[in-house]
């Protein structure tokens, strides 16, 4: 089974870390030899959902075309990641029937810290009236009731949660656990440090 493709399905609120977290398991996956793809929740909706807004409907056919796209890349053998806010369980169980190889990590900050990193300075507009339905804010989020992995991102560092989820796909069979040698952990590193992750 460890050659198996699969889905992590990072869902939180904004600026939680699901990005962050999305490049460094691509670089851990991709240095025991995997072949991953994100699918990042801006870069999807530049892309395979331009055009799509923020209403309930549109929320959740985006996820469907997000899902659609991790199946395909799934059963083919890749590591699929996908970085998405994904605000409601509806849509998320429904990737996950769709995927069936499919990992879900909460990656759970508070809204207060996802305000203070604000990276995107979405929460800033928020403030200022011109971004309505804001997830967290203004439209709900609902909360994973049974995941594979919480990470809190707030308490962990990227590493330390990096290292959870490896874990996690080693226990449930998706990567063979192995222990990294020095020179494979000093190309993560790097890459890490180069990303400013570290």
């Amino acid at each position: 089974m460890a050659n198996t493709g699969f889905t992590i399905w990072f869902t939180g609120l904004s600026g939680s870390g699901k990005s962050t977290l999305s490049d460094a398991i691509q670089e851990r996956l991709a240095a025991r030899g995997r072949n991953v793809e994100i699918l990042d929740g801006d870069v999807v909706r530049t892309h395979l959902s331009k055009g799509l807004g923020f209403s309930r409907e549109d929320r959740d056919t985006n996820i469907k075309r997000i899902a659609f796209v991790c199946s395909l890349l799934t059963r083919n053998g890749v590591a699929c990641i996908s970085a998405a806010i994904a605000p409601y369980r509806e849509a998320r169980e429904w990737a996950r029937k769709e995927i069936g190889n499919f990992v879900e990590v909460y990656v759970k900050c508070p809204l207060e810290v996802c305000r203070q990193r604000d990276v995107k300075g979405l929460y800033k507009l928020v403030d200022e009236g011109k971004i309505k339905n804001f997830t967290g804010v203004d439209d709900p989020y609902e909360e994973p009731e049974h995941p594979e992995l919480i990470v809190e991102t707030n308490k962990e560092s990227v590493e330390e949660s990096v290292n959870r989820i490896i874990a996690k796909l080693e226990e449930l069979g998706y990567l063979e656990p192995e222990e990294m040698n020095e020179d494979e952990s000093k190309v993560v590193t790097d890459r890490l440090a180069a990303l400013g992750y570290l």
